[in-house]
């Protein structure tokens, strides 16, 4: 396997197992993941996934070693040894319910414009992939979400907006995403979904995490308003 480490400050090492997304860069990070959850070595604080790396974070407590980092990347060396026998956990399969279009997602008529394409067209593509959280980021519980069709692609904003509310679902290039928390924000909004994506009291506060599969489906108004059980 090809990686390369990189210092990230002085208490976190990058692992980087290649510059492009897809899909074998996403199975060696999952791998890096199942491998640093299943021996959990004592220097280990975090480790952050993204879509083509994993930041390691480490603890220079109760180091012996002059050069924490170089120690830091030897044992990274062992760790990433014969990770083709790594078994990964079984990706869950979240469904996102979404009410597209209008007050939900005022951007849906532009990503339809910009695409040649009706505003049903786009909900149809929309909820016919099946996605990927590459990473969390952004805000807390803010999942970058890939594997979207390039056919309803949209360029971020010119001029970004400064209140997003919370839940809504946006599209920026190939990425799609949902905006956990009300934020500012710069990608085409099409809708919004009744799920709370950041959950302050939870362990871990996030609905989501990388490496889960995502589907989004289309309700109604009426089933949006069900689903808050009165509450907006």
């Amino acid at each position: 396997m090809r990686y390369n480490l990189f210092p990230v400050g002085d208490q976190a090492v990058l692992i980087e197992v290649g510059t492009e997304i897809s899909p074998a860069a996403e199975k060696i990070v999952n791998r890096i993941i199942a491998r640093l959850e299943e021996l959990k070595p004592a220097w280990l604080i975090e480790y952050i996934p993204a879509y083509t790396t994993v930041t390691v974070v480490y603890s220079v407590k109760g180091f012996n070693e002059k050069n924490p980092y170089d120690f830091v990347c030897t044992c990274i060396r062992e760790l990433l040894e014969n990770m083709n026998e790594v078994s990964v956990r079984e990706q869950r399969v979240v469904k996102i319910p979404v009410l597209y279009g209008d007050d939900h997602g005022s951007d849906i008529d532009f990503v339809a414009a910009h695409n040649g394409l009706t505003r049903e067209e786009v909900i149809c593509i929309h909820t016919s992939g099946e996605y990927t959280v590459h990473m969390i980021g952004f805000a807390p519980g803010f999942p970058f979400i890939g594997g979207m069709s390039e056919k309803i692609a949209a360029p971020r904003r010119e001029t970004p907006r400064l209140q997003i509310p919370s839940r809504t679902v946006g599209i920026a290039g190939l990425q799609t995403g949902v905006y956990p928390i009300e934020s500012p924000g710069g990608w085409q909004l099409i809708g919004r979904t009744p799920l709370e994506l950041f959950l302050p009291n939870t362990d871990p506060p996030s609905l989501l995490t990388a490496g889960d599969r995502i589907r989004f489906y289309e309700i109604t108004l009426e089933q949006y308003k069900e689903m808050r059980g009165g509450v907006e």
